[in-house]
């Protein structure tokens, strides 16, 4: 199974921010263990590198890691030589995309437009994040692949659980999840964990439900 179809297989990549090294490995088991097994560390996370190399070499084939919020090539250079299997960018950055798919990884750029959407995945894109989500809506996410419906879409950006499902029945393949899935500034004990491992499987419950799986 290609990186893409990973993706697409659970439907949803957690949007990890502001984790150290005590506490990512922790996240990252309960997540896999609720079915998510796309885990994005945005980069400026103090020490992501090490983060970063960290998730790669503890859940090998369990879950891939990759890495959210980059902004320019070098960035996603250094942290592909740390392991990161896909590189999430908020913006349309060219030179990015084509760093990125040089070293065979997983390019997911963020676009806003039809014009922004399309720019990416001529350049190379695998996959496309609409960003931010919330301001569009599930509709947004039909009336575009109405024209383009060879592109594949993600949102990202107030997605939870009531409204997940609602964008994979739009078109969307997957979906991204930031702070209604993981809360890095909360206590990391047994009892959040437990209930991270629990919110994740709704998630993943939803997007199949979604899909009529």
């Amino acid at each position: 199974m290609n990186l893409l179809n990973q993706i697409q297989d659970s439907g949803i990549v957690a949007v990890i921010r502001g984790a150290n090294k005590d506490n990512i490995i922790p996240i990252a088991k309960a997540l896999s263990a609720g079915g998510v097994k796309a885990l994005e560390l945005t980069v400026e996370t103090p020490k992501i590198l090490s983060l970063v190399e960290m998730v790669a070499d503890e859940l090998k084939e369990e879950a891939i890691v990759g890495v959210g919020t980059v902004l320019d090539p070098e960035t996603a250079r250094a942290s592909i030589m740390a392991g990161a299997k896909f590189v999430f960018s908020p913006v349309v950055n060219v030179e990015t995309i084509k760093m990125t798919k040089r070293y065979g990884v997983l390019s997911v750029p963020g676009a806003f437009t039809p014009t922004e959407i399309l720019t990416a995945y001529e350049n190379g894109a695998d996959l496309i994040k609409v960003f931010p989500a919330n301001i569009v809506g599930p509709g947004y996410f039909k009336d575009v692949h109405g024209p383009m419906p060879h592109i594949p879409l993600m949102p990202t950006g107030g997605i939870n659980v009531s409204n997940v499902g609602s964008y994979i029945k739009a078109g969307a393949i997957a979906a991204g999840v930031g702070s209604t899935l993981v809360n890095t500034k909360a206590v990391i004990d047994e009892a959040y964990l437990t209930n991270l491992t629990e919110v994740a499987s709704q998630f993943v419950r939803e997007v199949k439900i979604a899909r009529g799986e």
